[in-house]
């Protein structure tokens, strides 16, 4: 990127981080390539989705663990824990959602067990989730999403990179 720069070429670089950052991304998009109208459009009706999702009414908002690494163990990044609210839940490591880098986001085993989810998501970055592995972990066995066999496992291309698919897949 910077030896791009250095040699004169136009460089544009996204780094969006939450939902409001998507969005932006595809209307700044849209606008770089002279069609800023049709990414408007589309951003408008990923709004208005996203409007209808938080509008269905439920009777009770599943408190979620997003596993996003295995060893060690890290939470969520700020995306991630706003779909969760969007779709309902309830991020059990809200605070951590903020912080930009993984380390910053690694939590205990102990602190998943006492936060215990009803829900656990995983996606482990490219490799694939095992859920008898985290089934299998000492003391998880008390959590109510190990219990109730409530492990699911989303494809980090649909949901660690922050963009259209993580508002759509």
């Amino acid at each position: 990127m910077a030896d791009l720069a250095r040699a004169g070429i136009a460089v544009h670089v996204f780094n969006q981080r939450d939902i409001a950052g998507i969005l932006a991304m595809i209307r700044t998009l849209g606008g770089l390539i002279g069609e800023f109208g049709k990414a408007d459009a589309l951003a408008s009706q990923f709004e208005q989705r996203l409007d209808q999702i938080v509008s269905v009414k439920r009777v009770s908002r599943p408190r979620v663990y997003f596993e996003e690494w295995d060893d060690p163990l890290i939470s969520g990044i700020g995306w991630v824990s706003e779909l969760i609210t969007i779709a309902g839940g309830e991020d059990v490591f809200p605070q951590l959602a903020q912080a930009k880098a993984a380390k910053d986001r690694i939590v205990t085993p102990e602190a998943v067990i006492a936060a215990n989810p009803d829900v656990i998501l995983a996606s482990w970055c490219g490799k694939k989730v095992v859920p008898d592995k985290i089934r299998q972990r000492s003391g998880w066995d008390a959590i109510v999403a190990v219990r109730d066999n409530r492990i699911v496992e989303i494809k980090a291309p649909l949901i660690l990179q922050p963009g259209p698919a993580a508002l759509t897949d």
